[in-house]
């Protein structure tokens, strides 16, 4: 049994999907219940049981549904963007008339091709391409709140808001995370920074994978990244240091959620294809059991204890 997924800490769900994984989101006051999207062009609803798993009269996992799209699923929100350069609010509770209705209740039309946006409270963060950031206060979208050029050279991979609505950590095809705030104040903005993160040097030969995800503990305001590299770390930002590494997963993690109350996260490891069809040959029959066990999805969850928690903590 491999440490990624040792019975004593983490669950192995069932029925994970067939291609892969690009996106985690956990109910926001249950924190068993989760939904999946995947390549496959499905959404997967689980729900997680004991940790560990209990064989006797305890909860066991299951998928509790499966929802079928015709083509790759890659995010699922009340506001999504879009390479085609718009923002688009949608209410599933209010359909719009037409042959057939649609939920979308507004659009905006961006400068750039959308990456990456999250949300924390009324705040909106866009992360485009040419390293463009737009910050929104939905309230008032027909112009952004601030305008902004990313601290990181390459693409925008991942990004996520701060649960404490402080500011905000976004991440690069290059290995790096920066640490940024929403007070314009230069005080404030003397405190933003970034650093580099899911390297390894092998011989002579520094490698560099993409940060692929990002998530915020809702209690502690610490964070999660995962990376191409196979990689899940915790890491306090404001003391700037790493607090933990999981041991290594066999594919690239490539989304990562923590649930609601913070004491799980749940980890999808697939291959995110950033080195190409080659890439995929060269991990036939590797990994866990072989037989192209390398580059078949892995979902699990895994119990979290005094790790995600900074030292000095007081509440």
């Amino acid at each position: 049994m491999s440490e990624y997924n040792d019975p004593t800490t983490t669950l192995t769900l069932p029925s994970p999907p067939l291609d892969s994984i690009s996106s985690i989101r956990y109910h926001p006051t249950n924190p068993d219940l989760l939904l999946v999207s995947s390549w496959d062009a499905t959404v997967r609803y689980y729900e997680s049981g004991d940790i560990p798993p209990n064989t006797g009269l305890g909860r066991q996992s299951e998928q509790k549904a499966k929802f079928d799209h015709r083509a790759p699923v890659l995010a699922y929100n009340l506001i999504t963007g879009s390479w085609d350069r718009t923002l688009r609010f949608w209410d599933p509770r209010a359909p719009t008339p037409g042959s057939p209705p649609t939920f979308q209740t507004s659009s905006y039309t961006t400068p750039e091709r959308i990456y990456a946006l999250d949300l924390v409270g009324n705040t909106l963060v866009v992360a485009m391409a040419s390293r463009l950031f737009h910050i929104y206060d939905i309230r008032k979208m027909d112009t952004p709140a601030q305008q902004r050029e990313s601290s990181l050279k390459y693409m925008t991979r991942s990004l996520a808001c701060m649960p404490d609505g402080q500011g905000y950590a976004t991440a690069s095809v290059e290995g790096r995370i920066a640490v940024e705030y929403f007070d314009p104040r230069p005080e404030i903005q003397e405190k933003k920074y970034a650093f580099k993160c899911h390297r390894q040097t092998i011989g002579e030969v520094d490698h560099v994978w993409p940060v692929n995800c990002l998530a915020f503990h809702p209690v502690y305001n610490t964070f999660a990244s995962s990376g191409s590299d196979g990689t899940l770390s915790i890491w306090d930002h404001k003391v700037k240091k790493r607090l933990r590494q999981y041991p290594k997963y066999p594919n690239a993690v490539s989304a990562i959620a923590f649930n609601c109350d913070g004491t799980k996260i749940a980890v999808g490891a697939s291959y995110t294809w950033d080195e190409g069809e080659e890439g995929l040959k060269s991990r036939s029959g590797t990994g866990v059991g072989g037989n192209g066990a390398g580059v078949l999805p892995w979902l699990g969850v895994r119990k979290l204890g005094e790790e995600v928690r900074p030292k000095g903590w007081s509440g």
